[in-house]
């Protein structure tokens, strides 16, 4: 019944024009199979069925066009993007051909300090942690305690205890406990994680718009305004030069206002040469909404109708970043 009312409903909810909302969905890492360590990370086949009631609702746009849209007051009815953060490879091997097969556009934001065989911190806990021996990792030397490993569930607890203790840390400082606590554990870790420079290139030609997302990732309000200068600058340099096209998109890290970014960012965002910018709070933009703080939501429902009903409540719910002087 909600399949044959939900073009419908979300057309009430965005009717297109001055009165239209874009809903900008956003994923991070789509896997070819389930696996235990990472539960709600879809896979190919869950990805296949967001895409599917993405394109029998809503009317899919590349991010670009829908902003300058959004700012005209010319949206479409139901209008919506697909986005990435981050880099990872999978959003062109195992992602893209899915889309390709319904004809979507997407965008994907590149951190550019993981090109080419680099890792993210995170990912380094998640795959030594995978690949740790034994039943237990013992890190109270590096006052991060010890964990059990003795079962999949385990080693996920493990992982989401380690990746809480480290997220808020001072980048660099942050960056070394990683590096203590991977050395510690002795795992040789994966390098083929996230794209290569001849994959955006690839990317970029198969339709994919490409966003800057920084280079090494930080949570802004944890560096000084300097470092985060340069990391929008050297991040849009560095994809500028790769594509040999301007990059006029971008996503915060992590992305939530006043606790990732704070409005000073967005205007560092603005100065440096963007025209939008992204953040992970949830809502659908509206002709009010501030370019430079668009909110997304990030489906992760396997039932298509309780997929559906949660993006009407996101075109719905009012949108989190009005537009500021």
């Amino acid at each position: 019944m909600l399949n044959t009312f939900f073009p419908l409903l979300a057309t009430l909810l965005s009717p297109g024009g001055s009165r239209g909302r874009l809903t900008i969905v956003m994923y991070h890492r789509v896997l070819d199979r389930a696996d235990p360590l990472a539960p709600y990370t879809p896979t190919a086949e869950v990805f296949d069925c967001h895409m599917k009631t993405l394109a029998e609702g809503f009317n899919l746009l590349p991010l670009s066009e829908a902003i300058e849209r959004l700012a005209k007051r010319s949206l479409p009815p139901r209008a919506a993007c697909i986005t990435f953060d981050d880099g990872y490879r999978d959003n062109f091997t195992v992602a893209g051909p899915v889309m390709q097969r319904y004809g979507l556009p997407a965008t994907v934001f590149v951190a550019t300090g993981f090109l080419d065989g680099g890792r993210m911190w995170n990912d380094s806990v998640i795959e030594a942690v995978r690949r740790a021996p034994g039943s237990s990792i013992d890190a109270s030397a590096l006052q991060l305690g010890v964990h059990s490993i003795a079962s999949d569930a385990a080693r996920g607890q493990a992982i989401a205890k380690l990746l809480d203790q480290l997220k808020y840390l001072p980048f660099a400082e942050r960056l070394a406990r990683v590096n203590e606590l991977t050395s510690l554990i002795g795992a040789t870790l994966p390098a083929d994680l996230m794209l290569s420079s001849a994959e955006v290139i690839a990317a970029r030609r198969a339709n994919i718009e490409i966003g800057a997302h920084t280079v090494n990732h930080p949570i802004l309000t944890q560096i000084d305004d300097a470092q985060v200068r340069s990391e929008l600058a050297e991040s849009k340099a560095t994809l500028e030069s790769i594509l040999k096209e301007k990059i006029n998109l971008f996503a915060y890290p992590n992305g939530r206002p006043d606790l990732d970014y704070a409005a000073r960012h967005a205007q560092m965002v603005k100065d440096a040469g963007f025209k939008m910018a992204v953040s992970t709070a949830s809502g659908a933009a509206s002709a009010a909404t501030d370019l430079f703080q668009l909110p997304r939501y990030a489906p992760w429902d396997k039932l298509r109708s309780r997929l559906q009903v949660r993006l009407l409540q996101n075109i719905w719910r009012p949108s989190p970043n009005p537009a500021y002087s």
